[in-house]
């Protein structure tokens, strides 16, 4: 029987709150939801941490990985939500079921392809992409742990996206807040052998890692498919469905996928360079990029919302909206990368007490690089909404590839490799260096958020 209705998540045409309102339904959820994934880090450091720099080095080197894989198969999850917004404000419920049944149906195949070829591989792998032996040692057995679960990891971005467009973001958020309290009792359970669980050392922030994602992709396939109806699972049964929904799926996703791999590459090879110095300096950079994500993604529910608000007005037709909703979030995402900014920067306050065991070397240089970084927590702020938000609704994937190649390839990591490897600055320069290819992306991003033709794009949701 064919569908009457759209599902039951709330029409966002049936009232009318304000637009400040309107954002922050959508972007709070989604912050904390990305606070406390981050959060779940953070513990897995702190927990690591009692073994020593070493310990903390390998957890990190080992996530900067993962987080490639992770994060460009995520970029799937950015082109679902994109699609489920515009049938949600097109009133296509066809079209929302056949889209979400697809993509599940091509995260568990990409997932599962791409996370057993690392695994295989991971004995040497720490080591031949530049680990120091003391780090490859200690980080092997979490490696290959996480590199698993990358399928589940690909599974929960596809199925948040869908809620948070559906009208249902807080229901991410709920998952992960089980997940991650389950995450963090696991995980100092079997790291420190505690009653009558073994002691695994950093092996066992792996396992926890792993069976609480395999457990947040369970809840939200229920929360998506289960008795609320929000998605029917309904794979498309001609060729021409197939099509309609593939198409557009990897044509936001394949660009999208490939700007992630930049950018998380050019995460990772920060790391190498980095571990030239030591696996000291190593690991206080681990301190600093898992202490700022945390207050970086109390932002980071503007590029839903802005993924969200807009793809709904493309699909309506209502091109003054969506350019509304852009500056709405642009001047929204100003205020919170202030107040978090500050956040940040006084974190440097608790590196004694959480970090007493890396040693004073740790703990200074992840105190500069941690008020280096919050100095510029607005610039970072932008670049996620424009990046990340503006650009990818727009249509303009290429605009983001152009951002993440020109600020991470061509400035800021030789002039990481030059300051910090060939000047006394050291590891200053490369904090220096990523400051400077954040200006950079900046003013990419900024340029072609301009040049968007919305009124096209609307013709092609049409």
């Amino acid at each position: 029987m064919p569908r009457l209705a759209m599902p039951t998540f709330r029409d966002p045409r049936s009232a009318t709150p304000t637009p400040a309102r309107e954002i922050a339904r959508i972007a709070v959820p989604v912050s904390m939801e990305f606070v406390l994934m981050l959060v779940l880090n953070f513990v897995n450091q702190i927990v690591v941490g009692s073994l020593g720099a070493t310990a903390i080095a390998a957890v990190g080197f080992s996530n900067s990985l993962t987080f490639i894989l992770g994060v460009t198969l995520g970029a799937l999850g950015t082109s679902v939500a994109i699609l489920v917004a515009r049938a949600v404000g097109a009133r296509r419920a066809e079209r929302l079921d056949h889209t979400v049944t697809a993509a599940v149906v091509v995260a568990l195949g990409l997932g599962a392809a791409v996370s057993l070829v690392p695994w295989f591989f991971a004995d040497h792998l720490l080591g031949l992409v530049g680990a120091s032996p003391s780090v490859a040692a200690a980080g092997t057995d979490y490696f290959r742990l996480t590199v698993l679960a990358t399928l589940p990891v690909m599974l929960s971005a596809v199925l948040s996206g869908v809620l948070r467009s559906a009208g249902r973001p807080t229901s991410p958020m709920i998952a992960t807040l089980i997940t991650v309290v389950a995450n963090s009792a696991i995980a100092y359970s079997l790291v420190t052998g505690l009653g009558p669980f073994p002691a695994l050392g950093v092996a066992g922030a792996g396992w926890a890692t792993l069976v609480t994602a395999v457990a947040k992709s369970l809840i939200l396939a229920w929360m998506v498919f289960g008795p609320r109806h929000t998605v029917r699972w309904s794979l498309p049964d001609t060729r021409a469905q197939w099509k309609a929904v593939i198409v557009p799926l990897f044509v936001l996703a394949l660009p999208l996928g490939i700007t992630e791999l930049f950018w998380t590459v050019g995460t990772f090879l920060y790391n190498v360079v980095f571990q030239q110095l030591g696996d000291e300096a190593l690991a206080a950079a681990q301190i600093v990029t898992t202490l700022e994500g945390i207050f970086v993604v109390g932002s980071i529910g503007l590029m839903a919302a802005t993924t969200t608000l807009v793809g709904r007005s493309v699909g309506s037709g209502d091109i003054a909206a969506a350019v509304a909703w852009v500056r709405r979030v642009k001047r929204a995402g100003i205020g919170t990368a202030v107040a978090f900014g500050l956040l940040f920067g006084v974190s440097v306050l608790l590196l004694d007490p959480l970090f007493g065991e890396a040693g004073p070397d740790v703990r200074l240089m992840a105190g500069v690089g941690i008020l280096l970084n919050a100095a510029f927590q607005v610039v970072k702020v932008r670049n996620m909404i424009v990046g990340a938000g503006v650009l990818p609704s727009g249509n303009d994937v290429r605009g983001v590839i152009l951002g993440d190649v020109v600020g991470a390839f061509v400035v800021g990591l030789p002039l990481a490799v030059l300051l910090g490897l060939h000047t006394p600055l050291g590891y200053v320069g490369i904090f220096v260096a990523r400051i400077v290819e954040e200006l950079a992306k900046l003013a990419v991003f900024s340029y072609r958020a301009k040049r968007i033709r919305w009124e096209s794009l609307v013709a092609q949701a049409a």
